[in-house]
């Protein structure tokens, strides 16, 4: 019997392994939209969910740039639609996070926490994780003043003084969004000029909670039992000064999470699922759509994209094996 968590399977009793055609992995845009394209194709897709649905954008206050919302969703609502619908043309979603893959065997293998997996074909979804900044104090005072989510904590840090690292779009934002609470906002970059886009630096610079610190960066995050100021350094001076501070919220990037994969994928320079036309793995039958292998655009329609472009090649994939299993068949009968 499989237990359900908010019409999620939570994990299964069985001990066996259990196969399916095809098998997705993670719950964001690309892994969800993977989900629906294959249910509508009558794939039967087995989505493992991860602890956490929706990736990155769950996290999102609001998003503003996906086609179909003029005044802008909410990021936990456009996750709620994506999975509604998956689960509304047969995706099956687990809630069970991958630990071990073989790639190296057919069917495909994947062991998770509580099952182990066959499948004939599989596409990758797992994303990418918050870059950290390698510095003191910054694991010991994660969730005690350090944050790599303002949606998520931004509410704790009402009239306090925080910093947000970083310079793209995401810290921007992010900063905008922790005036709602914050008495004053201070982005830190080690740049003399944002990454991000014209219309967020705008927004940004216009509003009268946020101050900027050019060229500078985070060398020491300190306090006792929780932040209570950073140490700041000069990149062109190279001088050092400390700041009293209540929170830091790093924004400063991400890291593909593509470690079950090391060794049996092709992988670029940084880590990223290496793909040709577009979502195409270096192992036939494996498929990769979203972050854990665009380091461009890493947008939630392009992701939304390529997992329906995984989809529809792994549905190819498997039409492919099963004519060919149909002509070993009448090859043995004849």
């Amino acid at each position: 019997m499989d237990f359900k968590l908010g019409g999620i399977t939570t994990g299964p009793e069985t001990t066996g392994p259990e196969h399916t055609k095809l098998l997705i992995l993670g719950s964001g845009p690309a892994g969800l939209t993977a989900g629906l394209y294959a249910g509508r194709a009558g794939l039967e897709p087995l989505v493992l969910t991860g602890l956490e649905i929706g990736g990155q954008v769950a996290l999102t206050h609001i998003v503003e740039n996906y086609p179909g919302f003029p005044e802008g969703v909410g990021g936990q609502e456009l996750v709620d639609r994506f999975k509604a619908q998956a689960e509304r043309f047969g995706a099956r979603l687990v809630m069970d996070t991958a630990t071990e893959v073989n790639l190296r065997v057919r069917p495909f293998e994947v062991k998770t926490y509580g099952n182990t997996y066959t499948a004939d074909a599989l596409i990758i979804a797992t994303g990418a994780s918050p870059r950290k900044l390698g510095v003191p104090g910054e694991a010991e005072f994660t969730g005690r003043g350090v944050s790599y989510c303002a949606t998520c904590d931004g509410w704790f840090f009402k009239d306090k003084d925080v910093i947000v690292v970083g310079g793209g779009d995401s810290a921007l934002e992010e900063g905008l969004f922790l005036t709602r609470y914050a008495r004053n906002v201070t982005v830190v970059h080690r740049r003399d000029q944002f990454r991000a886009g014209a219309l967020m630096q705008q927004r940004a610079k216009e509003n009268p909670k946020m101050s900027f610190l050019m060229n500078t960066v985070v060398t020491d995050i300190l306090g006792d039992d929780q932040v209570e100021g950073v140490r700041l350094k000069d990149v062109q001076t190279g001088e050092e000064h400390e700041r009293p501070i209540d929170g830091v919220f790093i924004f400063i990037g991400h890291i593909p999470n593509t470690d079950l994969f090391k060794d049996q994928l092709e992988v670029d320079e940084r880590g990223y699922l290496k793909v040709h036309d577009w979502v195409v793995t270096s192992i036939p039958g494996v498929f990769a759509a979203g972050e854990v292998a665009d380091p461009v655009y890493r947008q939630v329609i392009t992701s939304a994209g390529m997992g329906a472009a995984a989809a529809i090649r792994a549905g190819h994939y498997l039409d492919e094996l099963a004519f060919e299993a149909q002509e070993a068949r009448q090859a043995q009968q004849d």
